[in-house]
Order: structure tokens, then C-alpha cells, then sequence
């Protein structure tokens, strides 16, 4: 029988009714053609009705057919106590609780479910419960996994671990360690103990699965570890063939550092005579000189010493060696743009310029800055997975057109009036028209107009009265705004600009993502998410009251402020105060938004975007809370491919076209990276679904350059010269842009 006969459009389990593909929550959702089942794993598990008879190879995972459409009869006569909707078959364990839930409204509602032995279910109210003594610290402390801050209060969201005291951790986090880590390697994450806490995390409801690590499982996953670093690092390799040639026993052979083996270079390009010389790489030679390397004059760094205030970790050049062109002297900060021949279309290896134009950093700001890198490359991993995401959502877009009329002296009005229509669908193709401009906008391309308009969308949205906050933003409570529907509207047009092509939001702050892809119930706000800082204020009071008196003190002073909170309770022990604390933050950062929220949720749920950013809330969140990294030589490099001839090789055109984005980079030019983006596509910006079609660059017979908006093309002339090429873009880019603008 075969298990992963997939349909297509992804039927509903036939437990819960779910359509969800979420493995993390629901278990691996699979679909039975020919018996015409789709389960979720975790679903079947903890049905109450039904048992594992068959062997692990007959039906599903040993569950017989006949069982299961049983159990789904079953099911059918019962309501659940949450959703109140049937199809209920899971139900407490607890004597004489008749409660029966589905299970994705059983982890809504915060039921545990146990995965092992009889695999039992208990209610919200029946749940066990870890027990916590009043001597303990009620400080927060560090998850041990995600090193985020962790409150020591009885919440289903928090657990502690049973073999170390005071170890706190987030559940989520948990059952994301124990799924990737198996039951051969989930332990205590402190003192590695694993028999008492597996016991406990299973009594609790975390699901270990029988199963190896993810990172044993991965083909070649050590591969790296067998490699030998085969690169030439020399600031200018001699090698015609290139920083990666080796050819033993010759003077083309490479040699690795003696001390750290993550350096190499040519026994030529380093002027060794032989293999058994000894050669180390300038960051061990400067850290075993302490200093005292840059005194000696025969190999002084002092001319790569003055770019930027940057000391170079590679080799200065031998003297003898010809100057190179200014186009391919600046292009080493770029990697080799993206080249196709024009013969047959394939990468064009003549024009891949050597991977050794690279000017590395001191050792100090490169330890310095290391976390920094790490986590703008995370965040370019995470935007790129979005942006695959939103590719495929997009091919929802049909080819019928609605037009929008835009007034760019009231974007909101225009806008929905416009989304409002009663022909307006998502689903068609949108065109833009500004009507009444003030400044005579002028945009020679429909997918311009479109980006320029979502653009001045966007920026209205974020400073309406539907936000509050200053960078990250939460939503406000605007009772005119909810009559009018308004919270609703602005998530269905930031919802058709990420799909039709607009800017990322980028400034929702992270309790209201975690809001809309967690569900408000799972989430846990700090004081930093209070926007309005008089009650900011009154909560610091209470948090931070060293007494018993000194907090009585404080709540008699706020009692009309908790009263209108509805968080008045008896203060009898210190203790008291992170209960009250957590209930204010609550109610002022989730509570009383809880109308807006899910207006904004229906919005969003436009083109099917809320249900992927629940599938992949990191990917979504570089987008909705993190800014649009700014536009830079290297990302302008990586977005156009380059179609040129063979001739063109020999000239360097490639080389002209890196080496003027970094004068543009570097501030040596009367134009930005923007106004080159600009020139060629109509917009300012990079779209976060990227570009379609994707932008070009063809070297051609051109006296000037010139930028196809229709086709994101760039055609740009053939010089001898690296300054005869400058000059062309400056003029071309420079008085095209002056003369729209005028």
C-alpha cells in the first residue's frame, strides 16, 4: 500500500475537518487514495475509540481500516466542548469528565496530551500540572534554548526541568528540541540528564519521537569535516588557472597555513621555495606578533591599512604586477554577477572574475561583527524563503485587469474606494492609474505605478490610527475605524501588495506577529510591547515594588486603573505582584485589542497569506517586523543577469557595470543605487516577491544606456574605457530621472 498518494487540492482530515499541513502541531498529514482517508498522525493517536490490532505494516501504522472509519462514525455523534462543531473524538481521561474535543482545538485550549503508553488526553481543567514551591525565585530567567526570557509562573507555556533547579523552559521551545533531536538525543539541556526528563516531558505533553536526530539523518551531513581547504588567499594570485588550481609538486601546489589550516596559498604566490617551509597566514602572524608585525618594513600592510581604517588580512601585492583597470579594481567588494553568453545562454566562465576579490576585515571588527553578519545572513535566508512562498501564491493572479484610480493626495481614500469596488478581486491582475497629482508623477510603466502605490500604501497604514508604537507597532483600539471595517480593509491590502508585487511591511512589532500566527492565547507580552507610557509607568511601579507595604501602597494608589483593567485582586504576599504584572500586560497589550486583532486576521487571510505565515512564521516575520535591508552594490549585482557576447569579455563590460555600482556605493557619483533601480524597473526598491520578469543587463551596439520597464531590461553600451562608460551612465541615468521628475 502505498502511504503518500497525495491529492492535489489537500482534503480535510477526517478527524479533526482541519485542511492544515502542519507537522509541528498536527503530526504528518498523509492521504489514502485508495481508501479515500486523510489523517493527521497526531489525530489518530489520541482518538479514544480506536486501537493499534493490525501489525505496523497493515493499514495506517497498524490502525485498520475498518477501525478507523469505525472511530470517524463515532466521532461524528460527538459535539466538540470547543469549537462546538462534531467530529470529536478525543475525550478526557479524567473520571467523570465528559469532554470531547478535536485535537488541534485541544492545543488551542491548552489540553495535554500524552504521547505514550495508553496515549491519554486530559482536559483543560484535569491537565497535570507541575508543581512549584512558594520559596522558590519568581525572577524570569533565561530558556535555555532560545535564550529568550522565561517567567517562573504555573504556565502551560512554561515547564521546568525536573533534574535541574531553577531551569526554566518555553514549551514550544521543548517540543521543537525534542522533534528534531529524537528519543536517542532529547535531554536536559543543562546537565544532559535523560531517563528523569523524558518521563517528565512526556507526563507533561511534549512528543518525543521514536526516532533518529535530524542531523543524522542528513546525506553527507559531515561531508565538510573530510574536506582539505585547496584556496589561493594571496591578496593577487599569480596563478593563470586560477585560486582554486593545484598541482602537487610543482609551484602551483597549494599549502595550507601551519596553525590554523583555514589560509592557503601558491608556493609561487608566496615566494616559497619549498613544501617543508613553513607559511602562516597573516591573522596567526599578526596574533603571535601581538602587534608587532606591522613594524616590520619588508612586510608592511600600511597601503592596506588606509582603506576605511581596515587592516587586510590577505597579502599586499608583488610591485611588478601591472595595475589593474579602476572598474576591476573596485569590483573586489562584489562577488561575480550573474553572466550569460549570448551563444547558448549557459554561465559564461570567461567573465567569472576569481573569487579571490575579496578584502577581508581585521580580526577584531570580524569577531566583533561576526553575530551581526550571522544574523543578516539568517534574515536574507528567511526573506528569500519568502519570497518563494509569495511566488507561488501569485500564480493565484489571473490575467483579467482592475483598475485602480489613485489620488496621491488621499492614497487611503482612493485606495479603498478602490478595494471596495464591487468588481475589485484579488485575483486579478491590478493596474494603477494617479489622477490629480500634485507633483505630476509621471511612471512610463504599469508595474511602477503599482509599486510607487503600494509603496505610499503602505506608509499611510503604518502611521494611521490603526497602529500606535513608534518602529514596532502594535494595533491601536479605534472604535470609529472598527465600525468602518478599517482594520480588516488595511490587512487585505497588505496582504494583495505582498502578493501582487508591493513593499514589506516592516514595522509590526513582534507580540502582534506572534499574535496573528499563534493565536493571542499562546502569546506572552513583556513591558516593552506597552506603547502608552503612562501605563508603562504604573505597571514598572507594581513590578518593581521591593515590599508588601510599598506594593499595597501602589495598588491603592492605581485601584481605578485596575478596576478598569479587571485586574483587582487581593494582595497578600509579595509574590502577588508577577501574577498582577502579567494579567495588566495582558489585558493592555492583548486584550483589549482582541476586536481589532481578528477584524486585521480576516484581512490578511486574503489570497491565502495568513494561512503561510502560520505555516512559516519565521520566514513571514523578516518581512512584517524586520525593515527593508537597504539597497546595496552586491544585491544589485545578484538581481540582474548579464547577456553578453564573447567580444565583450575582452573589453570588460562586466567588470565596468560592478565597478560603477561600487563608485555608486562609495558616494563618487551624482546618482544612487535607487536611481539605477529606478532607471531600469520603475521602482525604488525591491519588491519582496522580487521581479517578474527578472532584470537583465545586454551589452549592444548603444550609444547611451537604455532601461526597458516592460522587460526590466538594462541595455548598455560597449566602451573601450572605464570612464567613457561612467560618464554615458551618469548623464543617461541623471537627466532621464530629472526630466520624469520635471
Amino acid at each position: 500500500m502505498s502511504e503518500n498518494n497525495f491529492d492535489i487540492e489537500s482534503p480535510p482530515c477526517v478527524l479533526c475537518g482541519r485542511t492544515d499541513n502542519c507537522p509541528e502541531k498536527y503530526g504528518e498529514k498523509r492521504t489514502y487514495v485508495e481508501y479515500n482517508l486523510t489523517l493527521h498522525n497526531y489525530c489518530l493517536l489520541m482518538s479514544s475509540g480506536i486501537w493499534q490490532r493490525g501489525e505496523e505494516d497493515e493499514g495506517v501504522d497498524g490502525f485498520l481500516i475498518e477501525d478507523i472509519r469505525k472511530e470517524v462514525n463515532r466521532a461524528a455523534r460527538l459535539v466538540c466542548n470547543i469549537c462546538r462543531k462534531k467530529g470529536a473524538s478525543i475525550g478526557c481521561v479524567a473520571p467523570k469528565c465528559k469532554r470531547s474535543y478535536h485535537f488541534p482545538c485541544g492545543l488551542q485550549k491548552e489540553c495535554v496530551f500524552q504521547f505514550m503508553e495508553d496515549f491519554r488526553s486530559y482536559c483543560w481543567e484535569h491537565k497535570p500540572v507541575q508543581i512549584f514551591s512558594d520559596k522558590e525565585s519568581r525572577e524570569p530567567s533565561q530558556c535555555t534554548i532560545c535564550l529568550d526570557l522565561v517567567e517562573h509562573l504555573p504556565l502551560y507555556s512554561v515547564l521546568r526541568s525536573p533534574c535541574c533547579k531553577n531551569t526554566w523552559f518555553h514549551r514550544e521551545c521543548l517540543q521543537y528540541q525534542a522533534l528534531s533531536a529524537g528519543i536517542f538525543f532529547f535531554r536536559c539541556a543543562v546537565c544532559n540528564n535523560k531517563d528523569k526528563f523524558q518521563k517528565e516531558m512526556l507526563r507533561m505533553g511534549i512528543h518525543i519521537p521514536e526516532k533518529d536526530a535530524s542531523w543524522e539523518l542528513e546525506d553527507n551531513a559531515y561531508q565538510d569535516l573530510l574536506q582539505c581547504y585547496q584556496h589561493c588567499d594571496i591578496r593577487r594570485c599569480l596563478c593563470k588557472n586560477g585560486r582554486d588550481y593545484n598541482k602537487p609538486d610543482s609551484k602551483w601546489e597549494i599549502k595550507r597555513c601551519q596553525s590554523c589550516g583555514s589560509r592557503g596559498t601558491h608556493l609561487a604566490c608566496s615566494s616559497i621555495k619549498s613544501w617543508e617551509q613553513n607559511w602562516e597566514c597573516v591573522e596567526c602572524r599578526s596574533i603571535f606578533a601581538k602587534g608587532k608585525y606591522s613594524k616590520r618594513k619588508k612586510h608592511s600592510l600600511a597601503p592596506s591599512e588606509k582603506m576605511d581604517g581596515t587592516t587586510c588580512l590577505l597579502e599586499e601585492p608583488s610591485p611588478k604586477l601591472p595595475r589593474q583597470s579602476p572598474g576591476s579594481q573596485r569590483n573586489r567588494l562584489l562577488q561575480s554577477p550573474k553572466i550569460m553568453c549570448q551563444n547558448n545562454l549557459s554561465p559564461c566562465s570567461l567573465l567569472e572574475l576569481p573569487t579571490s576579490n575579496r578584502v577581508a576585515m581585521s580580526l577584531s571588527p570580524l569577531m566583533s561583527n561576526r553575530n551581526c553578519s550571522l544574523r543578516k545572513k539568517h534574515l536574507r535566508m528567511q526573506r528569500k524563503e519568502a519570497s518563494n512562498i509569495l511566488k507561488e501564491l501569485k500564480h493565484q493572479i489571473n490575467t483579467k485587469t482592475t483598475r485602480l484610480n489613485i489620488n496621491t493626495e488621499n492614497i487611503w481614500k482612493s485606495a479603498l474606494k478602490g478595494f471596495r469596488q464591487r468588481n475589485f478581486r484579488p485575483t486579478n491582475t491590478i493596474e494603477v492609474k494617479f489622477t490629480k497629482c500634485k507633483n505630476r508623477i509621471k511612471t512610463d510603466s504599469f508595474t511602477g505605478s503599482k509599486h510607487l502605490f503600494f509603496q505610499l500604501l503602505m506608509f499611510h497604514i503604518q502611521n494611521s490610527s490603526l497602529f500606535e508604537g513608534s518602529s514596532a507597532k502594535n494595533l491601536s483600539v479605534d472604535p470609529q475605524a472598527l465600525k468602518e471595517n478599517l482594520y480588516f480593509e488595511a490587512g487585505k491590502m497588505i496582504a494583495v501588495s505582498l502578493v501582487h508585487g508591493g513593499p514589506s511591511p516592516g514595522f509590526f512589532s513582534k507580540v502582534l506577529f506572534d499574535c496573528l500566527v499563534y493565536g493571542p492565547e499562546n502569546v506572552k507580552p513583556n513591558l516593552d510591547d506597552v506603547t502608552d507610557a503612562g501605563v508603562a509607568q504604573t505597571i514598572k511601579k507594581i513590578k518593581y515594588s521591593e515590599t508588601l507595604s510599598s506594593l499595597q501602597s501602589t495598588v491603592r494608589d492605581c485601584y481605578d486603573f485596575l478596576a478598569a483593567a479587571g485586574c483587582l485582586r487581593p494582595i497578600t504576599a509579595l509574590r502577588d505582584k508577577d501574577i498582577l504584572v502579567n494579567d495588566l500586560l495582558i489585558h493592555h497589550v492583548i486584550k483589549r485589542i482582541i476586536s481589532p486583532l481578528e477584524s486585521f486576521r480576516q484581512g490578511l487571510k486574503t489570497l491565502g497569506l495568513l494561512e503561510k505565515m502560520e505555516m512559516y512564521p519565521d520566514a513571514f516575520s523578516s518581512l512584517f517586523c524586520h525593515k527593508p535591508e537597504n539597497l546595496s552594490a552586491e544585491a544589485l549585482c545578484d538581481l540582474f543577469t548579464i547577456h553578453c557576447s564573447p567580444d565583450v569579455n575582452e573589453i570588460g563590460g562586466a567588470d565596468f557595470w560592478m565597478g560603477y555600482l561600487q563608485d555608486v556605493e562609495s558616494g563618487e557619483s551624482v546618482v544612487t543605487l535607487q536611481d539605477i533601480l529606478f532607471f531600469v524597473t520603475g521602482c525604488s526598491s525591491i519588491p519582496p516577491i522580487g521581479f517578474d520578469p527578472e532584470p537583465t543587463i545586454k551589452f549592444l551596439p548603444v550609444h547611451y544606456p537604455i532601461g526597458n520597464r516592460l522587460l526590466n531590461c538594462l541595455e548598455l553600451p560597449i566602451t573601450r574605457t572605464y570612464e567613457n562608460f561612467k560618464n554615458k551612465m551618469e548623464f543617461t541615468i541623471r537627466n532621464t530621472l530629472r526630466g520624469e521628475r520635471e
